[in-house]
């Protein structure tokens, strides 16, 4: 197994950068501000949390086991400049922090998809956090990390995937608690197998709210097929 070390002024830190892969692949990001670019996608596997709209359950489990290096052999292939690590939970992984880390010293433009119960605290500051706080209706609420959300820098996003209008009351107040809306971009997307999509932009358009309101253009373009 290969370790990977960080070092700062005071400490030294050293990560497994053993990595549990489902699967890297090269699309179109549907989602987050960056939504149309092309992106290269790293899924791990592994998730202790289990929400009641999760499109990636395949990746529960199973996977391949890599290493740091087998990993990005399979990156650098692809043009693309963006690379968005996700899951699954990668921060259940410790491997995820090394990886990300030596993209980021690669030059790539990287994001992480977290939900947000796991601590963001040792994610290198050039990443990109994508924080999806869960709502009641993901059934994981109680799984929320609230702490993070002050951990969050500039160019940070919380994500709101939204079930009903119970959901949308949550998420609201969560989006306006601290300005939370003011100082982080803020996304409402709703959960299209629960809620239609017009009931929530009318709901943000009556309610002035400022976030931004988002469908995820890969279900879009090529329904719920893995690896696009």
């Amino acid at each position: 197994m290969t370790l990977f070390r960080i070092h700062d002024m005071n400490t030294e830190t050293t990560y497994s950068s053993s990595l549990q892969i489902t699967e890297i692949f090269y699309s179109l990001q549907g989602e987050s501000l960056t939504v149309g670019l092309p992106t290269i996608f790293i899924r791990l596997s592994g998730c202790p949390f289990r929400c009641s709209y999760c499109d990636s359950v395949y990746a529960f489990d199973g996977g391949e086991a890599m290493s740091l290096e087998q990993t990005l052999e399979q990156v650098f292939p692809y043009k693309a400049k963006h690379v968005t690590v996700t899951g699954g939970e990668p921060l259940a992984q410790k491997g995820s922090l090394a990886l990300m880390q030596r993209l980021c010293d690669l030059g790539y433009n990287v994001a992480l998809e977290t939900s947000g119960a796991l601590p963001i605290d040792d994610v290198d500051p050039r990443v990109t956090v994508v924080m999806d706080l869960k709502t009641p209706g993901s059934g994981e609420e109680d799984n929320n990390n609230y702490a993070n959300i002050a951990r969050l820098k500039e160019g940070d996003q919380v994500k709101f995937v939204i079930c009903d209008r119970n959901d949308y009351e949550w998420s609201k107040d969560m989006a306006c608690r601290d300005n939370l809306n003011h100082r982080l971009d803020v996304i409402f997307s709703p959960n299209t197998n629960q809620l239609q999509p017009q009931d929530l932009a009318q709901w943000i358009l009556d309610d002035q709210l400022a976030v931004r309101f988002q469908l995820q253009l890969h279900k879009t373009l090529w329904g719920d097929k893995k690896g696009v």
